[in-house]
């Protein structure tokens, strides 16, 4: 996650040693707790939250409100209904949109009807 090598990590524990000394055991062990009461106290509030929403979002998830992982569901799940052509949306989809790629060389095709 932070990318610290073998180095870096004995630097960085040198260097608590020197500014913490022997209170180090303390200080880590504080750290500790405040981690573990941000963590209860973001647990609480998730909780709070599915439960003022009432039990039509009993199953909703708060990491769908993340972007990232909105569009990844709505966007690249292989659902059904959305490969389906029954609507007649797409019908004048030009012949390019479903080829497979362009060639390195290839140029891309231009449509003049586009904004």
């Amino acid at each position: 996650m932070f990318d610290v090598g073998l180095g870096e990590m004995a630097v960085l524990v040198v260097l608590a040693l020197v500014i913490f000394g022997d209170k180090l055991p303390q200080v880590a062990g504080q750290a500790g707790r405040m981690l573990r009461q941000f963590r209860e106290m973001a647990n609480s509030a998730k909780a709070d939250l599915q439960e003022g929403l009432g039990p039509e979002f009993k199953d909703f998830d708060l990491n769908d409100l993340n972007p990232k992982t909105f569009v990844r569901k709505h966007l690249f799940e292989d659902d059904e209904t959305y490969l389906k052509n029954d609507s007649g949306i797409f019908d004048d989809e030009p012949s390019y949109a479903t080829s497979a790629g362009l060639d390195p060389s290839e140029k891309p095709p231009f449509d003049n009807e586009a904004t």
